[in-house]
């Protein structure tokens, strides 16, 4: 594990593990709403994921591996969980994500005023705890946003976001059913403490997790 990665905190026989890279929110008219997180610098390498909801409530987490499915899933709520491959890809504007249940375009407009204050924090001021404390006050004035808490007991979770951009259009199918046009995140999803805005947008997050040092089963090869 890498120092980009994790650092351990053997004393108190707890870890915190570190995700850089970008979460996506976006709702649909069929009332499905689906949060990508795509990370490329991760305690288990690069690799994405997709958090579900449809709009009965069911909660379902798409993961690449068996092993980032088990640590996804203890930390966060789902009612299943899929080990899939998810691969995502940008060019420009536009974001492709595909996975074997999912299939979903979407394209991000330009950077606003607070996109532009984010970009201005530094990396290592964004991946210290005491940094997503002091936003946490201005973060609730995006409704269902919040930077620090607990979506399960014996665990601490940090987001820092660094940049910002609204998504503008997004094209969506699941199991093979067209989703609907793009449509607010509403109601906020309820994987865990932190929601996401209602307006679908892109964030550039860190993302610090800290909870008991338990080991994750290895991928079978």
């Amino acid at each position: 594990m890498s120092a980009e990665g994790a650092a351990a905190l053997p004393a108190r026989g707890r870890e915190r593990l570190v995700f850089d890279g970008w979460i996506a929110a976006v709702g649909t008219e069929s009332g499905t709403r689906v949060v990508v997180g795509h990370w490329p610098r991760s305690p288990f390498g690069p690799f994405s994921d997709v958090m579900l909801e449809r709009a009965d409530g069911h909660r379902i987490l798409l993961a690449p591996t068996a092993r980032t499915a088990q640590y996804i899933a203890g930390v966060y709520h789902f009612d299943e969980v899929r080990t899939e491959p998810v691969a995502v890809h940008s060019r420009g504007p536009v974001w492709d994500v595909a996975a074997e249940s999912l299939r979903l375009r979407f394209t991000v407009g330009r950077r606003g005023v607070l996109g532009l204050a984010l970009r201005a924090v530094p990396r290592p001021l964004a991946r210290r705890p005491g940094w997503a404390a002091l936003v946490s006050g201005p973060a609730r004035l995006l409704v269902g946003v919040r930077t620090r808490g607990s979506s399960r007991p014996g665990w601490r979770q940090w987001y820092a976001a660094r940049d910002l951009r609204v998504i503008t259009s997004a094209v969506a199918s699941f199991a093979g059913t067209d989703l609907g046009a793009l449509a607010p995140v509403v109601p906020p999803v309820r994987f865990g403490f932190a929601s996401a805005p209602a307006t679908p947008a892109l964030v550039r997050v860190v993302s610090t997790v800290e909870g008991a040092a338990v080991p994750v089963a290895p991928d079978q090869g």
